[in-house]
């Protein structure tokens, strides 16, 4: 520990995000990414734009890009902001609504940046504890607090809430931001962005890196009532004005525009997804409804950790959370149908090892 460190840096917990192997060939299903190309439209765009004018600032407002995003969403250019990765809008989101000891709630079990956002930024937090399916019971964002965040769909369970039941939770917390996460609701539920205009106190904050497939370009936004996106861009404007650099902002305006190969994309692997989770429960497993681009796995006898380390061994790359409620899980992105026929073929080969 170095002697130099601030104390809000000696005692936080950060994120540990998943294992990217560098010297070793591996399946990779630990990240979620998406196994597909980004769109070819995307490429060329990158390329047409990996230029002199690289040497030149981006637009710092992203016009363009917001334009389009405004445009998908029905909504105004106004209403978007844009950041590097939703990663960043979240962090961006609890500086701007969130005071130092506020208490927001988030569910017990979910994306783990949460609560390292609130440790950094000295937010208290109250944590609401799932039930025995992995469900979010919504009656617990309708006490007393400064805030909301929740993940819909969820991770690291794959759960997703309906519309309705997002509904009663704005409406139970007016006057109070209520964030929504949804970086994996393309591959299953109602988007939350149809409410905006109902709820001043909505953000939607979501991301391209898995179902636009580009993780690597690392671009994410949030859309909500103007007020909310002029405070993200005072905090924006804070810290770093040039959040997205040129090739990032021409190929993401170029994926939002080609919904043909987004929806070609996504829909297989939700087709994946549905066919593995198929597999997986005839293989004894027990399999959450997920409703994102993982699976989300449990076996009935042999410890989550045990065949997290035996998939490794075989070369297969997944995610284990050393948390209580979810050490026996496994999260499992969903990669090519190849990949997920040779996860299937070792995993069914670890449990006639380990029985």
């Amino acid at each position: 520990m170095s002697k130099y460190w601030s104390e809000k840096v000696r005692n936080i917990k950060p994120y540990v995000p998943g294992e990217q192997p560098k010297d070793r060939k591996l399946i990779k299903l630990n990240t979620n990414e998406n196994p597909y190309p980004p769109s070819k439209k995307v490429l060329n765009a990158i390329t047409k734009a990996a230029g002199e004018n690289l040497r030149l600032y981006p637009d710092p407002e992203g016009e363009s890009l917001k334009n389009t995003i405004a445009e998908y969403y029905n909504l105004k250019p106004s209403q978007v902001f844009l950041g590097n990765g939703s990663d960043e809008v979240l962090a961006f989101s609890f500086l701007a609504f969130f005071n130092p000891r506020d208490t927001i709630i988030f569910p017990k079990i979910t994306y783990s940046f949460y609560e390292v956002y609130a440790s950094i930024f000295s937010i208290n937090y109250k944590e609401i504890p799932l039930d025995g399916e992995f469900n979010i019971p919504i009656e617990g964002f309708f006490v007393e607090n400064d805030g909301v965040i929740f993940a819909n769909p969820n991770a690291p369970t794959g759960k997703v809430l309906p519309l309705k039941d997002i509904r009663k939770i704005l409406e139970k917390n007016a006057g109070r931001v209520v964030i929504v996460d949804e970086a994996y609701i393309d591959f299953g539920g109602e988007s939350s962005v149809e409410l905006i205009n109902e709820f001043d106190n909505l953000l939607v904050v979501t991301t391209l890196s898995k179902s636009r497939a580009l993780a690597g370009l690392r671009v994410g936004f949030a859309v909500g009532n103007e007020d909310l996106i002029e405070g993200l861009n005072r905090v924006k404007n804070s810290i770093n004005s040039y959040t997205l650099d040129r090739l990032a902002l021409v190929g993401a305006e170029e994926a939002i525009r080609d919904d043909g190969y987004f929806n070609e994309i996504r829909g297989k692997i939700v087709k994946t997804r549905e066919r593995i989770s198929k597999k997986l429960l005839d293989l004894g497993f027990r399999v959450t409804d997920s409703k994102t681009n993982f699976v989300f796995i449990s076996h009935p006898t042999i410890e989550g950790f045990k065949l997290f380390e035996k998939l490794r061994e075989n070369g297969i790359l997944v995610r284990h959370f050393n948390k209580p409620g979810i050490e026996n899980y496994l999260r499992v992105s969903i990669g090519s149908d190849e990949e997920m026929d040779c996860f299937c073929e070792k995993i069914k080969e670890i449990i006639e090892l380990l029985k």
